[in-house]
């Protein structure tokens, strides 16, 4: 295989898994509106165009940045963050601040562990965005895990949001074997290998131990569904749901979807993992209703 070549499956992987995010992220957007929950509960997407949020917005600059240095470059990961940033996509307070600092010429390394009374920030937002890089690396979780650990120190600090990086960037390398994708429990199994031992690893022990359950409000309860906006809190029931519906993305996107929660984020994690296998792409009518990536994201990664 030339070196054109592999980065073409590379990019083509990555790619796959970046639209999967997106219909997840715009579509479970959708449904913060009152007037569209009786369409949630029957499982019916509703009309019109489906905008994405900032969990896109930054996962096309994590795509960029990627393809552009061959690996993550943290300081262009965060000019691309800071440039790139539409205020009008979702972004929380926190983040936008270190954005405007970024901006106006500081060095993103002081005011990213200044968060949260120096702790950092321990929300979904570093893992929302990071499913395409672990597409990127498919075959090579190892390397995922690394990768997205490094791009998640740019705005998220704190060790579960770094570990809940890791793990949803693995679960994506994993999909994206080109020897083939895992089943649910080798895939959790083999997630639970590559992360450190936290908050967000013991939640992944509890989803698979949960995977027989066939009711997700439960595992959801027991999970969390993102409520609290936390990786601990997001990640565990994301990869449950991934794993129980490997190949259908129309299964798991209602599945993540009708627990609530941070639903355009859990919908983005999830999809951007069940893509990143060919099996697993959205449905073209999805793909055609979801809001274009940014005009400038190039159309090949």
């Amino acid at each position: 295989m030339t070196a054109d070549s592999s980065l073409k499956r590379r990019s083509d992987r990555a790619l796959a898994s970046l639209r999967g995010l997106a219909v997840g992220d715009a579509l479970g957007s959708q449904f913060f509106a009152p007037s569209n929950y009786p369409a949630l509960k029957r499982r019916e997407p509703p009309s019109g165009v489906w905008r994405w949020t900032d969990d896109t917005e930054m996962a096309c600059s994590v795509l960029s940045v990627l393809a552009e240095h061959g690996r993550v470059d943290q300081d262009a990961l965060a000019r691309s963050f800071a440039e790139r940033h539409d205020a009008d996509r979702g972004y929380g307070p926190a983040v936008i601040r270190l954005l405007r600092l970024i901006r106006e010429g500081d060095d993103w390394r002081e005011p990213a562990a200044a968060l949260f009374n120096g702790h950092g920030s321990w929300g979904n937002g570093a893992a929302m965005r990071i499913a395409p890089l672990g597409a990127w690396y498919g075959g090579e979780a190892e390397q995922a895990t690394h990768q997205a650990e490094i791009s998640s120190y740019v705005t998220h600090q704190h060790r579960e949001a770094v570990v809940g990086t890791m793990a949803v960037a693995a679960a994506a390398a994993l999909v994206a074997d080109p020897a083939g994708s895992p089943g649910p429990e080798a895939l959790l199994d083999g997630v639970i290998e590559l992360v450190p031992r936290s908050a967000v690893q013991a939640g992944l022990r509890r989803a698979r131990d949960m995977l027989d359950y066939g009711d997700a409000a439960t595992v959801a309860a027991v999970l969390g569904s993102g409520r609290r906006t936390s990786a601990h809190d997001t990640v565990p029931f994301t990869l449950w749901a991934a794993a129980r519906h490997l190949g259908d993305y129309e299964r798991a996107f209602w599945t993540t979807a009708q627990v609530g929660g941070d639903m355009d984020t859990t919908c983005a994690i999830v999809g951007g993992i069940v893509a990143a296998s060919a099996a697993g792409a959205p449905p073209q009518a999805w793909q055609e209703r979801t809001e274009p990536l940014p005009a400038w994201f190039p159309t090949e990664a």
